[in-house]
């Protein structure tokens, strides 16, 4: 169908996009500084998982995109536009190893992707195509907007949910296997069927990297009908194979962990799967031409994120090792970091370091007193308003039943989730810590702080 429309250009169906560094250039750590010199002074980032990073030479090549559709936008939309776009696609193709360019569409992030998904499903049961609370299963801990979008498209339509408590802190796979099979047969009580299994290749909070293969397996043997993994942070953080993965959807940001602008993911749809029923959530002209398409165009906007993906792979392949050296490089320094907050805190991680991608879970001491959810965020403002540090804190209720994690202090009810990315430093980390001793020793500003 695209090799059919003026729009397209040459075809890239068959095109190999090389991942591979050219290693005559390798970035040196300077230069890197340079390529994030942007970032605001005096700030220890060590949050990239929340919103990503994009370097100068990436925010250049998306002014430039910018400026050629400002010049002359019918030229642009008519000979430029798509064929820029399939480019990017054929990018993605290459680096998550899928068969074809058509199973790749370009969306603004991984909750337009769910909303995708999760409309095809939420249909189906407003059609009647399946059963009054037959079910979605997702981890509990599942992003906030993939819940909000269940609730806007399935339940609403007669669906029911099913919630995976993560274990955490965790120590192996196997406790999660375990957790996942559990709640999936139960699930499956009393003649329901599981429509749709979300799975998080990495969940956000708390961060843990899942055993993605096996938990899809699983589905493939308890009959699911599709499974959709959410990996918003998989992309430039762990190896990513679609084809070993074996999922029907799988969605990942490129503005996290890849060094696009923001927005920009991708969403595969397995060509294998019954995916000729998605659709892209805003309708335009384009609606009914197949998802790729249809998300190539959906109104006037702001498409060069998008276009900026090949930019983002020079980038990425000036690193010695291209993308895998950065996963590499990262998930080392991330590891190496954590084991130092903890060892100078007193506590310990979160999760062993083989579940740890380029975001690792610190405990905090117990002393600090965290005591609910918004505890934590006053603690995150805090640390980011009064020592220019940017760190996410996850708060850990007891769970009735279990036995908490300790430190010398009592029971840890709060962690850090640590990022590092190609810019930081180890000066970075050395501000959290110093930042958490600090507020140890002055127990009144912890105390005014947790008092509202």
């Amino acid at each position: 169908m695209e090799n059919e429309d003026p729009r397209n250009g040459e075809s890239v169906h068959h095109q190999h996009v090389t991942k591979k560094p050219r290693l005559a250039c390798v970035i040196t750590e300077s230069e890197i500084q340079e390529e994030f010199s942007h970032h605001q002074s005096g700030i220890a980032r060590i949050n990239n998982g929340s919103f990503g990073s994009c370097p100068q030479s990436v925010l250049a090549a998306q002014r430039e995109w910018q400026l050629k559709w400002l010049q002359q936008p019918d030229d642009f939309y008519f000979n430029t536009l798509r064929k820029g776009i399939l480019h990017s696609r054929a990018v993605v193709k290459d680096l998550i190893n899928a068969d074809d360019v058509d199973e790749i569409s370009l969306v603004d992030n991984a909750t337009t992707a769910a909303a995708i998904v999760l409309q095809q499903i939420g249909r189906s049961f407003s059609e009647g195509k399946f059963c009054k609370n037959d079910a979605v299963l997702v981890f509990h801990c599942t992003f906030e907007a993939v819940k909000k979008s269940i609730q806007a498209y399935v339940t609403r339509a007669g669906g029911s949910v099913i919630e995976v408590q993560l274990p955490f802190p965790v120590n192996s796979d196997e406790k999660i296997i375990a957790a996942f099979r559990k709640e999936l047969k139960n699930g499956k009580s009393n003649g329901k069927r599981v429509r749709l299994a979300i799975i998080d290749h990495i969940t956000s909070m708390p961060c843990v990297v899942t055993p993605i293969r096996e938990l899809v397996n699983i589905c493939r043997e308890e009959g699911v009908d599709q499974v959709f993994v959410d990996a918003a942070h998989a992309v430039g953080s762990v190896k990513v194979d679609v084809k070993e993965i074996g999922a029907d959807f799988y969605v990942s940001n490129l503005h996290k962990w890849f060094f696009c602008p923001p927005s920009v993911a991708f969403l595969y749809c397995r060509k294998r799967s019954s995916s000729s029923d998605v659709h892209h959530p805003v309708v335009s002209h384009e609606y009914g031409n197949g998802l790729p398409i249809e998300s190539s165009w959906i109104g006037t906007r702001d498409y060069s994120s998008q276009l900026a993906v090949p930019a983002a792979l020079e980038f990425v392949n000036r690193f010695e090792g291209g993308i895998y050296g950065i996963i590499k490089r990262n998930h080392g320094k991330v590891v190496e970091m954590g084991k130092m907050l903890a060892e100078a805190w007193g506590t310990n991680l979160g999760a062993p370091p083989e579940m740890c991608a380029g975001m690792i879970m610190v405990s905090l001491p117990s002393r600090l007193g965290v005591r609910s959810q918004d505890d934590a965020l006053r603690l995150r403002s805090h640390l980011r308003d009064n020592h220019g540090v940017e760190v996410p804190i996850h708060y850990q209720p007891p769970r009735d039943g279990e036995m908490g994690v300790k430190d010398k202090d009592g029971f840890i009810t709060a962690f850090a989730r640590v990022s590092h990315q190609v810019y930081n430093t180890f000066e970075d980390y050395c501000k959290l810590r110093n930042s958490i001793n600090q507020l140890l020793e002055e127990p009144q500003i912890l105390e005014k702080l947790f008092a509202g």
